[in-house]
């Protein structure tokens, strides 16, 4: 299709399917106001031009025994772009760590980690993250609680 622009359909649709990522082709082209054959067509047009990078299932990390989240602030010695590549490449193999930001200012890397528990936590701070080649300081901070979880970014609402 080759769209540049986003008209109203698209952005319907991505809204739908950020919301509910299960919902039918069927009701999604019924909520957007569409058929479903051009529903799909857009769907699938969407997805090839990487507007929808997947679909997931958004898990309750503590009924699955999670109940520690840790943003770490990670400081390399050396910020030369292979190094940052082999650190991104390390975290990647991390399964604890479900998230990395790469950083402007002081800090290099800001990494999500989840731990069933502080001492899962301090083993994996202890013997995989701090060890690692070309790390440089770690400063970790515990959540308390998440008071807004919303995946995804803001679509503007359409009439």
């Amino acid at each position: 299709m080759g769209r540049v622009k986003l008209d109203a359909v698209d952005r319907k649709i991505l809204s739908c399917l950020q919301a509910e990522g299960r919902i039918t082709n069927v009701e999604l082209a019924e909520r957007v106001g569409i058929t479903a054959p051009p529903c799909l067509r857009r769907v699938r047009a969407l997805e090839e031009e990487g507007y929808i990078r997947g679909y997931h299932a958004d898990l309750n990390q503590e009924a699955l025994g999670y109940g520690l989240t840790v943003f770490a602030m990670v400081g390399l010695h050396s910020q030369a772009e292979a190094d940052l590549q082999k650190f991104e490449e390390q975290c990647k193999g991390w399964p604890m760590v479900r998230e990395c930001f790469m950083l402007n200012g002081e800090i290099d890397f800001m990494l999500k980690i989840v731990a069933h528990d502080l001492a899962a936590f301090q083993h994996f701070l202890t013997s995989e993250l701090t060890p690692a080649p070309n790390v440089a300081s770690v400063k970790t901070s515990l959540t308390i609680r998440t008071s807004k979880h919303t995946p995804g970014v803001p679509l503007p609402e359409v009439s």
